[in-house]
């Protein structure tokens, strides 16, 4: 296949998965199925039909507002839908046509999902983070039994960091672990939770994907989240007290480590000589 066809294709089904995405994220928090009934407008609760459900083109189509009532549609769902598109055509052109670029896939729209749902809610869900792990573990199998790189999605070392197994076992223990005595040592002294389980368990689930550049994620994913932060205490004259979600910036963070990770590193390691 053409690579301008192979991306192509990638970037359409991301976008339809885009708009399956928004029905998740909207539902799932609400403890409602993410399968039935069809989406309607949640004003009007008129159903909404398929040529009105085009990914991105129905809202410019129809102006950002519901057909039935008139009422404004957030232009996140587009966001979403554009966002998910980018993202598997990212995976698509860093991993080229491979297995990596599957589990790529899967990695980047869990995090979308769930970089959203903590942005409405201050919550990472269980079951979401959980899917995440249990894919990334039988990708690891799969890689390790057939000699067939599935993940991690980062390069493998030599000997014992060789082994995709054991990298992603070290990978999820360090990214969890390395958040967890942060997380408790933060506690310890400021008598405060700095960031919740949620946030360790998806790094966790993060180490799997990336081995051991998973511990790059908590790092890049602070910077980002101390930035924002700053910014919003600054503007706001907010004390630093003002609590935000994290995950967000973990799930930005995981998506630029899974893309550039390695060759950042790789650069920085030229520079030390």
């Amino acid at each position: 296949m053409p690579d301008w066809f192979f991306c192509s294709v990638l970037f359409i089904f991301g976008l339809l998965t885009g708009s399956f995405a928004n029905v998740v994220i909207w539902r799932f928090p609400r403890g409602e199925s993410v399968v039935s009934p069809p989406s309607a407008c949640p004003r009007c609760m008129a159903q909404i039909q398929w040529y009105d459900n085009i990914p991105v083109v129905s809202w410019l189509v129809l102006r950002g507002r519901c057909r039935e009532c008139g009422e404004p549609i957030s232009p996140r769902y587009p966001a979403v839908e554009l966002l998910c598109g980018v993202l598997w055509l990212a995976a698509g052109l860093r991993f080229g046509m491979s297995l990596q670029t599957a589990f790529a896939i899967v990695l980047f729209f869990f995090l979308l999902l769930l970089a959203f749902i903590d942005l409405d809610t201050m919550r990472l869900p269980n079951p979401i983070v959980g899917a995440l792990f249990v894919i990334g573990v039988g990708g690891v199998v799969f890689s390790q039994l057939t000699d067939i790189v599935a993940l991690p999605l980062t390069p493998l070392g030599r000997g014992i960091f060789g082994e995709p197994v054991a990298m992603a076992l070290l990978g999820a223990l360090a990214s969890g672990g390395v958040a967890l005595a942060i997380a408790g040592a933060y506690a310890l002294i400021r008598k405060r939770e700095g960031f919740g389980m949620g946030d360790v368990k998806l790094l966790g689930s993060m180490g799997v994907y990336l081995g051991l550049y998973g511990v790059l994620v908590f790092f890049a994913g602070s910077i980002l989240g101390a930035a924002y932060g700053i910014a919003m205490n600054v503007k706001k004259g907010d004390s630093l007290a003002t609590k935000f979600p994290f995950g967000p910036f973990l799930a930005l963070a995981g998506v630029l480590v899974a893309l550039f990770g390695p060759a950042v590193w790789s650069w920085y390691l030229g520079l030390l000589g």
